[in-house]
């Protein structure tokens, strides 16, 4: 049975990765500081709390533990707090996986899976977005997440430490099997919110423009199952068990809805009146975001298999059971 060290896994992502290689018959051992993370997302599985920033926490877990491969989720991951508070972003997120490289390489742990980010593109001038698109992060947030995959590329060169980045674009819903969903303070993505309207905690939605070149006037993003992604990190995983080197992925579902869409479909989903208002559009929001997933499908043997509906579905029955997330 391989050992995994799951960086985050008491996060949202990471908690879903760690039923997942439990599933699959692997021991997953999570290491989590959880300043956004929670005790209660940790099911089955040995938990460490401590910060990747610390040496010394690393290597006691390293001599505890022999691993087989590390998968980081472990981040700051707010785009608004990053452009407030960029040293912030610059000091967990590349310190936090600098020392955590420094002691895979002392420990000769050669396989890692980074959480990365569509936010690494920026402002892409062409749709959708493949993996050789130019990467301008246009937020300290990106900028950490494609300062990491460099040094990723670096350390395959100089330690064979191989390495796949996976590439998100808006993870969302909830483990189907329940127990486990999306729980941020404070909570900033739409399909959340959008749950939350539906149950009365807040009084109405805001749609931010309905003026962009898009087929309602709405921000078009692509959005891909929780579930899909670990399942695409599990890939990821095992590939690096015969490839070496350094490679980057998109994660998404190929499709773009706006947010009117994901409005009306909640309606639908839930049974729900969500009131919306549309305000003035966000400063630096891109029209479209969609990702072109082909490398995935051809290279990972990765497909998404949740629609939106599945996604929303998912994710109402998360926020209905647990109005109040952990609780812990």
């Amino acid at each position: 049975m391989q050992t995994i060290l799951v960086a985050g896994g008491a996060g949202y992502i990471g908690s879903h990765m760690v039923r997942l290689l439990l599933e699959a018959g692997y021991r997953p051992v999570v290491a989590d500081n959880l300043c956004t993370g929670h005790r209660g997302a940790v099911r089955d599985a040995e938990l460490r709390v401590g910060d990747l920033r610390d040496g010394e926490f690393l290597r006691e877990l390293f001599g505890e533990f022999r691993f087989d491969g590390v998968i980081d989720f472990a981040a700051h991951s707010l785009v608004e707090e990053s452009t407030r508070e960029p040293l912030k972003y610059y000091g967990n997120n590349l310190e936090g996986c600098r020392t955590l490289l420094e002691v895979m390489r002392e420990r000769d742990v050669e396989r890692i899976v980074f959480s990365s980010s569509a936010a690494v593109y920026g402002e892409p001038v062409r749709q959708p977005i493949s993996e050789d698109a130019a990467t301008d992060p246009t937020n300290p947030y990106g900028a950490t997440k494609l300062a990491i995959e460099g040094m990723l590329k670096w350390c395959a060169r100089a330690y064979g430490i191989r390495s796949a980045a996976l590439r998100y674009f808006n993870a969302a819903g909830a483990d189907p099997a329940g127990g486990l969903g999306e729980d941020h303070d404070p909570e900033t993505h739409l399909i959340p919110l959008t749950m939350q309207t539906a149950l009365g905690q807040r009084p109405r939605m805001s749609i931010f423009g309905d003026d962009y070149p898009t087929r309602d006037g709405t921000c078009v993003r692509d959005y891909v199952h929780v579930a899909d992604l670990a399942q695409a990190h599990l890939l990821a995983l095992e590939r690096l068990e015969r490839e070496s080197g350094s490679c980057v992925f998109n994660l998404g579902s190929g499709d773009g809805y706006s947010v009117r869409e994901i409005i009306e479909t909640a309606r639908r989903v839930t049974g729900r009146d969500i009131p919306a208002d549309v305000s003035g559009r966000r400063a630096g929001d891109p029209a479209v975001l969609v990702a072109d997933i082909e490398k995935a499908r051809r290279e990972l043997g990765w497909t998404p298999r949740r629609g939106l509906e599945d996604i929303l579905a998912d994710a109402w029955a998360w926020h209905s059971s647990h109005p109040h997330g952990y609780q812990d």
